[in-house]
């Protein structure tokens, strides 16, 4: 198969279309992003990379603090207007009709509509050219009740996530493994045949 070379830019997908609150409870903004990830295990860290012009950086640098909400098919649209609109002028929770939830850990509020909510406090600022990188230690999740079984497991299945690949909007859908899967044993039916769990 071959393949075109292109030169250096911001391919990576798919990415979260995460929507980040920032601020107090009092004075919030929403911000979408999709440059975050986890990048450590113990203790848990995440990260969120913003430009220094966007009107949320000034607010991070000033409370040290965020939330990463995460997206849901139902709140593409909101995501998208938040990642469009500056809330510099705009209260974008007013606008879209979302409310706001305290966190357990932090000041700054949650987006009460997303069902998986990140707070984050942020240990270090990385200015890495065109965004600073905000590294942030995780602080607590908040989950809702409604995405855990009764053996106690978190089913994010449940949460109809969304995904954004390269200016597109696309809902998780089929599972097609699970951790391991590749490499799992096979066991053995009643009958002796083999099967993959």
């Amino acid at each position: 198969m071959s393949k075109l070379i292109w030169k250096p830019g911001a391919i990576h997908a798919p990415l979260p279309p995460s929507m980040v609150t920032c601020g107090t409870m009092e004075h919030s903004n929403i911000i979408t992003v999709a440059w975050t990830g986890i990048i450590n295990t113990i203790p848990p860290m995440t990260y969120i990379s913003i430009r220094p012009e966007r009107y949320s950086y000034h607010l991070l640098c000033e409370h040290g603090e965020f939330v990463i909400n995460l997206t849901t098919a139902a709140l593409v649209r909101a995501a998208d207007f938040c990642g469009a609109r500056s809330g510099a002028k705009l209260d974008k929770f007013a606008a879209l009709a979302l409310h706001k939830e305290p966190c357990a850990t932090v000041s700054c509020p949650g987006l009460a509509e997303s069902p998986v909510q990140i707070a984050c406090r942020i240990k270090e600022r990385v200015p890495l050219g065109s965004h600073d990188m905000f590294l942030s230690e995780i602080t607590a999740i908040q989950v809702e009740d409604s995405l855990i079984d009764s053996s106690g497991k978190l089913r994010l299945e449940r949460a109809r996530l969304a995904a954004y690949a390269h200016g597109d909007y696309y809902e998780l859908g089929k599972r097609i493994g699970s951790f391991g899967f590749s490499v799992r044993k096979k066991k053995k039916s009643k009958k002796g045949k083999r099967h993959v769990n």
